[in-house]
């Protein structure tokens, strides 16, 4: 079968109807920003292959080079079920990219003298004042059994921004006592991958409090609530809630227009949908409901928004914190931020890399993965780039050495996510000519 070409490489063409309802960026020609429009014309093929397939329902990819958009495809189904074609407009569930939004809120009251990283969690959320860790000892048939320790430390405000607080995932941990804890809890729904949205926020901390950490804080890095936590910290700090404080502090300086914690009645018919069944693991894909305000907005995992408006938002990151007369954070703040925070004394219960994409080569910041030098990693990139991405199928990348940003947007949870998210990240690097 003969596959289309990209359907929006030159600038003529990113002028459409559908992009001009939200327009991320000034466009220009591939060309004139040193890449390559034969070369991003590869993008369109190879995910058209999977979705013709039958094993991606679409995918909305914008790409911007020294802060011009050069390439905006829409391909597929926005609800295959329902015959809806996918656009550039459409709505999704960006889950763990809803991470980022959170610690640029937090920065923010840093650089006001209202919070620091060095700040224990314990002064904002006293629910966190005595914690007991998870501790795996040897009982007296030699036999590894896990018993309850005092920490030896609080965990800090950078323990959350860089998940080293001791916090875990009930979906990821293989501590048994932390896992009980968090399923008893209602921290972790079997059914319902990565949702804390039922609970209000004071008793979602008052919950998480009383469950034991996975590790002493500051010693292991893994993924876990912790952006979930630093929402509720950001909450009582600014005396809002969560959502609030970002589209008056964030999302509307911006001009993200489409991005919240739940989508409006008017917008239901532009948001995205999984396929029922994941083609890959053969299991039903079960998606957060964002029809409604939820209990509470979680941080690590509860915002919708579009690729115009997290375009934007990467854009202000390679900014150093302005995006055109909007000055959002310092560029030092940016700079600390996209450096690494875990060093040689933390360890890594699987490197972020690793967990992203299935390739070594990345440590973390406060926020965002970081690649820590040019080889190793099985995926083009310079040193210095950071990314995130999202459960349901979303990714960003910043590279500030290429000064380019890229979003992909996809709702395809599932063991597939790794495999796209190097596939972008190929195509788009090799489409950079000079």
């Amino acid at each position: 079968m003969k596959l289309p070409l990209a359907p929006l490489v030159g600038l003529a063409a990113l002028l459409s109807a559908s992009l001009a309802q939200a327009q991320p960026l000034p466009t220009a020609p591939p060309a004139d920003v040193g890449m390559s429009a034969e070369r991003l014309a590869r993008i369109a093929p190879a995910f058209q292959q999977e979705i013709d397939a039958g094993r991606l329902p679409g995918v909305v990819i914008m790409i911007a080079r020294h802060g011009r958009l050069v390439y905006s495809s829409s391909l597929g189904f926005q609800d295959k079920a329902q015959g809806t074609k996918m656009d550039t407009s459409t709505i999704f569930r960006a889950y763990s990219m809803t991470k980022p939004f959170v610690e640029v809120a937090a920065a923010m009251l840093m650089e006001e003298g209202r919070l620091q990283l060095t700040d224990p969690v314990a002064k904002y959320l006293p629910e966190f004042q005595s914690m007991q860790v998870s501790t795996p000892v040897l009982d007296a048939m030699g036999q590894p059994v896990f018993v309850l320790r005092p920490a030896m430390r609080g965990p800090t405000i950078q323990d959350l921004m860089r998940h080293t607080a001791g916090l875990a995932y009930g979906e990821i941990t293989l501590n048994p006592l932390v896992k009980q804890a968090y399923a008893k809890a209602g921290l972790w729904k079997p059914q319902m991958d990565y949702n804390v949205t039922d609970l209000a926020p004071d008793e979602f901390v008052r919950r998480l409090g009383q469950a034991p950490l996975a590790y002493q804080p500051g010693t292991v890095w893994e993924y876990s609530l912790a952006v979930d936590l630093l929402g509720r910290v950001v909450e009582r700090v600014s005396g809002q809630r969560l959502g609030d404080f970002l589209a008056a502090r964030l999302f509307r300086p911006l001009g993200m227009t489409d991005t919240g914690f739940s989508v409006p009645q008017d917008k239901l018919g532009r948001l995205a949908q999984p396929l029922a069944i994941d083609p890959a693991s053969g299991q039903p894909n079960h998606v957060l409901d964002v029809s409604r305000q939820p209990a509470e907005d979680s941080g690590g995992a509860g915002s919708v928004t579009t690729a115009a408006d997290y375009l934007r938002f990467a854009q202000m990151l390679l900014d150093r914190g302005h995006l055109g007369d909007v000055q959002i954070l310092s560029p030092t703040t940016i700079r600390l931020m996209t450096s690494d925070q875990l060093g040689p004394d933390v360890r890594r219960a699987v490197t972020p890399g690793e967990m992203l994409m299935g390739v070594p080569g990345y440590t973390f910041g406060l926020g965002f993965m970081i690649r820590a030098q040019p080889g190793i990693a099985g995926v083009p990139g310079s040193t210095g780039e950071f990314m995130w991405a999202g459960y349901a199928g979303t990714f960003f990348w910043v590279e500030p050495q290429e000064d380019l940003v890229a979003v992909m947007m996809d709702q395809a949870p599932g063991p597939s996510r790794a495999y796209y998210r190097r596939e972008i990240k190929q195509l788009v690097d090799q489409a950079i000519v000079r």
